[in-house]
């Protein structure tokens, strides 16, 4: 975040957008937001959905724009990093 104040309407941003993602999109799995207490301007979000559609389906929705366009506004920086099981314990691994 760029400062404490960004950080905070970030948050509330962040407060306001979860019940719709929990609410309107069952095949998001997980939506978790991480602090880092070293860092206190950081924040990590963890997502996990069914398959690339559910994740199409999740950016397509009002709430999810809302999000990523008002985000900017708070942002320092932005990394992104799409994962691949390919191991281990969890709802997709069969």
């Amino acid at each position: 975040m760029r400062d404490e104040t960004a950080a905070e309407r970030f948050d509330k941003l962040v407060a306001e957008t979860g019940p719709e993602i929990e609410r309107l999109e069952p095949d998001t799995l997980a939506y978790v937001v991480h602090t880092v207490p070293a860092e206190p301007l950081v924040r990590v979000f963890y997502e996990l959905y069914t398959d690339r559609a559910a994740f199409d389906f999740h950016e397509e929705q009002a709430h999810t724009k809302r999000f990523l366009a008002e985000r900017e506004q708070y942002l320092s920086g932005l990394h992104v990093t799409f994962l691949q099981a390919e191991s281990g314990k969890g709802p997709l691994r069969k």
